[in-house]
C-alpha cells in the first residue's frame, strides 16, 4: 500500500513537470523570431506548441499548462512574442489569439484521448485539430475587429487568410509529434505505475 502510494506521488510530480515543461515550451517557441504579415498580425509558432501541448497531456492539463503560460506573461515575465509581456499585450490586436490558446489546447487534448494509431482516432485527432485552429482564428479575427475597429473582411485578410497555408502544416505536425511523444510518455507512465 506503501509502495502504491509513493508511485502516486510520483506520477503526480512527473505530471506537474511535464505541464511546466510545456509552459516553457510555449513561451520558447514565441521567442523565435516571427514572420511579419502584411496585416500587421505576425505568424508565429506559439500555434503549433499550443495544440502539441493539448494532443501530448491531454486537454485537461494541456490547458493547464497553457494557461500557466498565459497568466506569467499577463503578470509581465517577458514570454509572449517578440519577449513582450503585460496585460497591454493581451488588450492588444493580436490579444484575442493568446485568450484562445487554452480552448484550441482543450480541443486538441479532447482529440487525442486515444494513443492508438488506427484512422478512426488519427481522423478524430485531425478534425478536433482543425476545429481548434478555427476556434481560434475566429477569436482571434473578432478580437481584431473590436480593438482595431476594423470590418470584417479586413480582419480575415489580416488575422486569417494568410496563416491556412502553414495552419494545415502545423497541424499535421502536432498530429503526428505530438501522438509519438504521446506514446512515449504513455510507455514510461506505465512503467512508473509498475515499480
Amino acid at each position: 500500500m506503501k509502495s502504491t502510494n509513493s508511485s502516486n506521488k510520483s506520477l503526480k510530480i512527473i505530471e506537474l513537470c511535464h505541464i511546466a515543461v510545456f509552459s516553457a515550451v510555449i513561451a520558447a517557441f514565441a521567442l523565435i523570431p516571427p514572420i511579419p504579415m502584411p496585416g500587421g498580425v505576425p505568424m508565429t509558432l506559439q500555434t503549433f506548441a499550443v495544440p502539441l501541448a493539448g494532443v501530448v497531456l491531454g486537454a485537461k492539463k494541456g490547458t493547464l499548462s497553457v494557461l500557466i503560460y498565459i497568466m506569467l506573461g499577463a503578470f509581465g515575465a517577458p514570454v509572449f512574442q517578440g519577449m513582450n509581456g503585460g496585460f497591454g499585450v493581451i488588450f492588444g490586436p493580436t490579444g484575442g489569439f493568446i485568450l484562445a490558446f487554452p480552448l484550441m489546447a482543450l480541443m486538441a487534448g479532447i482529440g487525442a484521448s486515444s494513443v492508438e494509431f488506427n484512422v478512426r482516432s488519427t481522423v478524430k485527432q485531425v478534425l478536433w485539430l482543425v476545429m481548434g485552429a478555427v476556434a481560434l482564428y475566429t477569436i482571434g479575427m473578432f478580437w481584431f475587429v473590436f480593438i482595431m475597429s476594423a470590418d470584417i473582411r479586413t480582419a480575415f485578410t489580416a488575422c486569417v487568410l494568410p496563416f491556412v497555408p502553414t495552419e494545415i502544416i502545423k497541424i499535421i505536425m502536432a498530429a503526428v509529434i505530438g501522438r509519438a511523444v504521446k506514446l512515449a510518455l504513455t510507455k514510461t507512465y506505465n512503467k512508473t505505475t509498475k515499480h
